[in-house]
Protein backbone atom coordinates (compact mmCIF):
# COMPACT_ATOMS: atom_id res chain seq x y z
CA UNK A 1 0.00 0.00 0.00
CA UNK A 2 1.72 3.23 -1.11
CA UNK A 3 1.83 5.30 2.48
CA UNK A 4 1.52 8.77 0.39
CA UNK A 5 -2.13 7.62 -0.80
CA UNK A 6 -2.76 6.78 2.90
CA UNK A 7 -1.66 10.22 4.20
CA UNK A 8 -3.70 11.32 1.23
CA UNK A 9 -6.79 10.03 2.48
CA UNK A 10 -6.06 10.75 5.81
CA UNK A 11 -5.69 14.23 5.22
CA UNK A 12 -8.96 14.37 3.00
CA UNK A 13 -11.26 12.38 5.53
CA UNK A 14 -10.19 14.84 8.26
CA UNK A 15 -11.29 17.81 6.45
CA UNK A 16 -14.17 16.43 5.02
CA UNK A 17 -15.13 15.95 8.94
CA UNK A 18 -15.84 18.92 9.34
CA UNK A 19 -18.86 19.45 7.47
CA UNK A 20 -20.07 15.94 9.28
CA UNK A 21 -19.07 17.41 12.54
CA UNK A 22 -21.45 19.95 11.86
CA UNK A 23 -24.24 18.40 10.76
CA UNK A 24 -24.02 16.07 13.82
CA UNK A 25 -24.19 18.49 15.83
CA UNK A 26 -27.79 19.88 14.83
CA UNK A 27 -29.32 16.95 14.82
CA UNK A 28 -27.65 15.79 18.26
CA UNK A 29 -29.12 19.59 19.80
CA UNK A 30 -32.44 18.65 18.75
CA UNK A 31 -32.13 15.30 20.59
CA UNK A 32 -30.62 16.48 23.80
CA UNK A 33 -33.33 19.36 24.35
CA UNK A 34 -36.43 17.61 22.67
CA UNK A 35 -35.80 13.78 22.75
CA UNK A 36 -37.12 14.03 19.31
CA UNK A 37 -35.17 11.73 16.67
CA UNK A 38 -35.17 13.94 13.25
CA UNK A 39 -35.57 11.48 10.41
CA UNK A 40 -35.82 14.79 7.90
CA UNK A 41 -32.33 15.85 9.03
CA UNK A 42 -30.95 14.50 5.84
CA UNK A 43 -33.42 16.26 3.66
CA UNK A 44 -33.39 19.66 5.62
CA UNK A 45 -29.20 19.36 4.29
CA UNK A 46 -30.11 18.46 0.62
CA UNK A 47 -32.59 21.93 0.99
CA UNK A 48 -29.54 23.75 1.97
CA UNK A 49 -27.93 22.48 -0.81
CA UNK A 50 -30.29 23.63 -3.43
CA UNK A 51 -30.75 27.10 -2.01
CA UNK A 52 -26.74 27.17 -1.96
CA UNK A 53 -27.00 25.86 -5.67
CA UNK A 54 -29.93 28.57 -6.70
CA UNK A 55 -27.92 31.45 -5.17
CA UNK A 56 -24.85 30.42 -7.56
CA UNK A 57 -26.63 30.16 -10.59
CA UNK A 58 -29.18 33.09 -10.11
CA UNK A 59 -27.03 35.38 -8.03
CA UNK A 60 -23.81 34.53 -9.01
CA UNK A 61 -23.29 33.89 -5.28
CA UNK A 62 -20.39 31.72 -4.01
CA UNK A 63 -21.71 28.43 -1.89
CA UNK A 64 -19.03 29.67 1.04
CA UNK A 65 -20.46 32.85 1.51
CA UNK A 66 -24.43 31.70 0.84
CA UNK A 67 -24.05 29.48 3.28
CA UNK A 68 -25.33 31.76 5.67
CA UNK A 69 -28.47 32.46 3.65
CA UNK A 70 -28.97 28.77 3.68
CA UNK A 71 -28.73 28.67 7.43
CA UNK A 72 -31.04 31.50 7.89
CA UNK A 73 -33.73 29.88 5.45
CA UNK A 74 -33.41 26.30 7.10
CA UNK A 75 -33.71 28.25 11.43
CA UNK A 76 -36.93 29.03 9.86
CA UNK A 77 -37.64 26.21 8.10
CA UNK A 78 -37.35 24.60 11.30
CA UNK A 79 -39.29 27.17 13.45
CA UNK A 80 -42.24 25.80 11.12
CA UNK A 81 -41.81 22.46 11.50
CA UNK A 82 -41.48 22.72 15.34
CA UNK A 83 -44.25 25.10 15.94
CA UNK A 84 -46.78 23.62 13.50
CA UNK A 85 -45.88 19.74 13.94
CA UNK A 86 -43.57 18.43 16.67
CA UNK A 87 -44.94 20.67 19.40
CA UNK A 88 -48.21 19.10 18.66
CA UNK A 89 -47.09 15.52 19.37
CA UNK A 90 -44.04 16.19 21.91
CA UNK A 91 -45.67 14.83 24.58
CA UNK A 92 -47.00 11.53 22.48
CA UNK A 93 -45.15 8.00 22.39
CA UNK A 94 -41.89 7.99 20.28
CA UNK A 95 -43.23 5.97 17.07
CA UNK A 96 -45.81 8.94 16.57
CA UNK A 97 -43.04 11.33 16.36
CA UNK A 98 -40.93 9.31 14.45
CA UNK A 99 -43.82 8.84 11.89
CA UNK A 100 -43.97 12.19 11.58
CA UNK A 101 -40.71 12.94 11.09
CA UNK A 102 -40.40 10.59 8.24
CA UNK A 103 -43.40 12.21 7.08
CA UNK A 104 -41.44 15.25 7.20
CA UNK A 105 -38.84 13.71 5.04
CA UNK A 106 -40.77 11.98 2.08
CA UNK A 107 -42.62 16.20 1.88
CA UNK A 108 -38.82 17.72 1.83
CA UNK A 109 -37.75 15.11 -0.74
CA UNK A 110 -40.67 14.69 -3.46
CA UNK A 111 -40.85 18.83 -3.11
CA UNK A 112 -37.14 18.94 -4.14
CA UNK A 113 -37.63 16.01 -6.51
CA UNK A 114 -40.60 18.55 -8.06
CA UNK A 115 -38.59 21.41 -8.87
CA UNK A 116 -35.15 20.09 -9.19
CA UNK A 117 -35.92 16.96 -10.79
CA UNK A 118 -33.73 13.54 -10.21
CA UNK A 119 -30.40 14.84 -11.71
CA UNK A 120 -27.63 15.18 -9.76
CA UNK A 121 -26.27 18.52 -9.13
CA UNK A 122 -23.30 20.31 -7.87
CA UNK A 123 -22.55 23.82 -7.33
CA UNK A 124 -19.57 25.60 -8.97
CA UNK A 125 -17.03 27.49 -7.04
CA UNK A 126 -13.78 28.72 -7.60
CA UNK A 127 -12.04 26.67 -4.70
CA UNK A 128 -13.12 23.60 -6.52
CA UNK A 129 -10.05 23.42 -8.36
CA UNK A 130 -7.89 25.30 -6.10
CA UNK A 131 -5.14 22.91 -4.58
CA UNK A 132 -2.47 23.78 -2.01
CA UNK A 133 0.70 20.68 -2.41
CA UNK A 134 2.14 20.07 1.36
CA UNK A 135 4.88 17.56 0.01
CA UNK A 136 3.73 14.31 -1.71
CA UNK A 137 0.08 15.72 -0.43
CA UNK A 138 -2.52 18.26 -1.25
CA UNK A 139 -4.99 20.19 0.01
CA UNK A 140 -7.97 20.46 -1.79
CA UNK A 141 -9.05 24.27 -0.60
CA UNK A 142 -12.68 23.72 -0.84
CA UNK A 143 -12.51 20.88 1.39
CA UNK A 144 -10.12 23.26 3.93
CA UNK A 145 -12.31 26.36 3.90
CA UNK A 146 -15.33 23.36 4.84
CA UNK A 147 -13.37 22.46 7.23
CA UNK A 148 -12.72 26.05 9.07
CA UNK A 149 -16.13 27.33 8.84
CA UNK A 150 -17.66 24.22 10.17
CA UNK A 151 -15.24 24.11 12.99
CA UNK A 152 -16.08 27.87 13.54
CA UNK A 153 -19.64 27.43 13.74
CA UNK A 154 -19.58 24.53 15.69
CA UNK A 155 -17.56 27.00 18.36
CA UNK A 156 -19.93 29.62 17.77
CA UNK A 157 -22.66 26.95 18.54
CA UNK A 158 -20.73 25.51 21.59
CA UNK A 159 -20.18 29.92 22.88
CA UNK A 160 -24.06 30.31 22.51
CA UNK A 161 -24.99 27.43 24.73
CA UNK A 162 -22.70 28.21 27.34
CA UNK A 163 -22.56 31.76 26.81
CA UNK A 164 -25.19 33.63 26.64
CA UNK A 165 -28.65 33.42 28.54
CA UNK A 166 -30.49 32.08 26.17
CA UNK A 167 -28.00 29.05 25.79
CA UNK A 168 -28.52 28.31 29.36
CA UNK A 169 -32.30 28.30 29.11
CA UNK A 170 -32.03 25.75 26.68
CA UNK A 171 -29.13 23.24 28.71
CA UNK A 172 -31.71 23.74 31.62
CA UNK A 173 -34.97 22.47 29.57
CA UNK A 174 -32.61 19.74 27.91
CA UNK A 175 -31.79 18.66 31.56
CA UNK A 176 -34.64 19.22 33.29
CA UNK A 177 -38.01 20.36 31.39
CA UNK A 178 -40.09 20.20 34.71
CA UNK A 179 -37.71 22.43 36.59
CA UNK A 180 -37.31 24.77 34.00
CA UNK A 181 -41.20 25.38 33.58
CA UNK A 182 -41.40 26.06 37.42
CA UNK A 183 -38.83 28.82 37.67
CA UNK A 184 -40.49 30.36 34.70
CA UNK A 185 -38.49 29.52 31.19
CA UNK A 186 -40.89 29.12 28.67
CA UNK A 187 -40.34 25.82 27.59
CA UNK A 188 -42.09 25.80 24.07
CA UNK A 189 -40.52 28.79 22.96
CA UNK A 190 -36.66 27.16 23.86
CA UNK A 191 -38.12 24.06 21.73
CA UNK A 192 -38.31 26.16 18.92
CA UNK A 193 -35.00 27.85 19.38
CA UNK A 194 -33.58 24.24 19.53
CA UNK A 195 -35.23 22.72 16.33
CA UNK A 196 -34.09 25.66 14.37
CA UNK A 197 -30.83 26.26 15.50
CA UNK A 198 -30.11 22.40 14.68
CA UNK A 199 -31.81 22.77 10.93
CA UNK A 200 -29.60 25.85 10.79
CA UNK A 201 -26.34 23.67 11.24
CA UNK A 202 -27.49 21.23 9.11
CA UNK A 203 -28.43 23.84 6.34
CA UNK A 204 -25.04 25.60 6.59
CA UNK A 205 -23.66 22.31 5.83
CA UNK A 206 -25.49 21.55 2.88
CA UNK A 207 -24.17 25.21 1.63
CA UNK A 208 -20.38 23.95 2.72
CA UNK A 209 -20.49 20.62 1.04
CA UNK A 210 -22.71 21.07 -2.20
CA UNK A 211 -19.52 22.57 -4.16
CA UNK A 212 -17.61 19.14 -3.82
CA UNK A 213 -20.19 16.27 -3.50
CA UNK A 214 -23.28 15.43 -6.17
CA UNK A 215 -26.54 15.38 -5.03
CA UNK A 216 -29.74 14.93 -5.46
CA UNK A 217 -33.01 14.98 -3.73
CA UNK A 218 -32.76 11.45 -2.38
CA UNK A 219 -29.57 11.93 -1.01
CA UNK A 220 -31.46 13.08 1.79
CA UNK A 221 -31.68 9.04 3.30
CA UNK A 222 -27.75 8.64 3.14
CA UNK A 223 -27.06 11.69 5.24
CA UNK A 224 -29.61 10.69 7.89
CA UNK A 225 -28.23 7.65 8.35
CA UNK A 226 -24.86 8.76 8.13
CA UNK A 227 -25.86 11.53 10.32
CA UNK A 228 -27.66 9.32 13.18
CA UNK A 229 -24.12 6.94 12.60
CA UNK A 230 -22.12 9.99 13.95
CA UNK A 231 -24.45 10.71 17.17
CA UNK A 232 -24.85 7.05 18.31
CA UNK A 233 -20.70 6.88 17.72
CA UNK A 234 -20.10 10.20 20.04
CA UNK A 235 -22.70 9.65 22.61
CA UNK A 236 -26.54 10.91 21.71
CA UNK A 237 -27.22 14.14 22.90
CA UNK A 238 -23.47 15.25 23.32
CA UNK A 239 -21.74 18.21 21.33
CA UNK A 240 -18.55 17.14 22.09
CA UNK A 241 -18.96 13.77 21.02
CA UNK A 242 -21.03 14.65 17.97
CA UNK A 243 -17.84 16.79 16.80
CA UNK A 244 -15.23 13.69 17.43
CA UNK A 245 -17.75 11.59 15.77
CA UNK A 246 -17.72 13.59 12.95
CA UNK A 247 -14.08 13.51 12.41
CA UNK A 248 -13.68 10.02 13.24
CA UNK A 249 -16.52 8.70 10.53
CA UNK A 250 -15.32 10.92 8.36
CA UNK A 251 -11.15 9.47 8.59
CA UNK A 252 -12.91 6.20 8.33
CA UNK A 253 -14.78 6.82 4.87
CA UNK A 254 -11.94 8.28 3.85
CA UNK A 255 -9.65 5.19 4.59
CA UNK A 256 -11.60 2.79 3.86
CA UNK A 257 -12.31 4.01 0.34
CA UNK A 258 -8.43 3.68 0.17
CA UNK A 259 -7.51 0.12 1.58
CA UNK A 260 -11.33 -1.36 0.29
CA UNK A 261 -12.97 0.32 -3.00
CA UNK A 262 -14.90 3.43 -2.65
CA UNK A 263 -18.35 1.83 -2.94
CA UNK A 264 -17.08 -0.12 0.63
CA UNK A 265 -16.52 2.85 2.20
CA UNK A 266 -19.76 2.91 4.38
CA UNK A 267 -18.84 -1.17 5.34
CA UNK A 268 -15.54 0.73 7.34
CA UNK A 269 -17.93 3.53 9.55
CA UNK A 270 -20.68 1.29 10.44
CA UNK A 271 -17.97 -1.69 11.60
CA UNK A 272 -16.58 1.24 13.83
CA UNK A 273 -20.14 1.86 15.06
CA UNK A 274 -20.59 -1.71 16.02
CA UNK A 275 -17.14 -2.18 17.67
CA UNK A 276 -17.59 1.72 19.66
CA UNK A 277 -20.97 -0.11 20.83
CA UNK A 278 -19.59 -2.97 22.16
CA UNK A 279 -17.53 -1.54 24.04
CA UNK A 280 -19.28 2.06 24.89
CA UNK A 281 -22.89 1.18 24.45
CA UNK A 282 -23.84 4.94 25.43
CA UNK A 283 -21.17 6.40 22.79
CA UNK A 284 -17.83 7.69 23.26
CA UNK A 285 -18.92 10.78 25.41
CA UNK A 286 -22.97 9.69 25.81
CA UNK A 287 -24.30 9.47 29.39
CA UNK A 288 -24.76 5.83 30.94
CA UNK A 289 -28.62 5.12 32.01
CA UNK A 290 -28.93 3.13 35.25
Amino acid sequence: MDVTLVLQGLLSGLLFGGVYSLMAVGLTLIFGVMRVVNFAHGDMMVWGMYLSYLLATRAGIDPYLSFVVSAAALFALGLLVQRGLVDRVIDAPHEMQILLMLGVALVLENLALVAFGPEPTRVRSPLGAATLWLGPVFVDLARLVTFVVAVLLTVALSLFLYRTDLGRTIRAAADNTYGALVIGIDVRRVYAVAFGVGAACVGAAGALVSSILPFQPPTGLSLSVTSFNIVIIGGMGSLLGAFIGGLLVSVAESLGAVFLKPSLKELVSFSLLIVILLFRPAGLFGKRTS
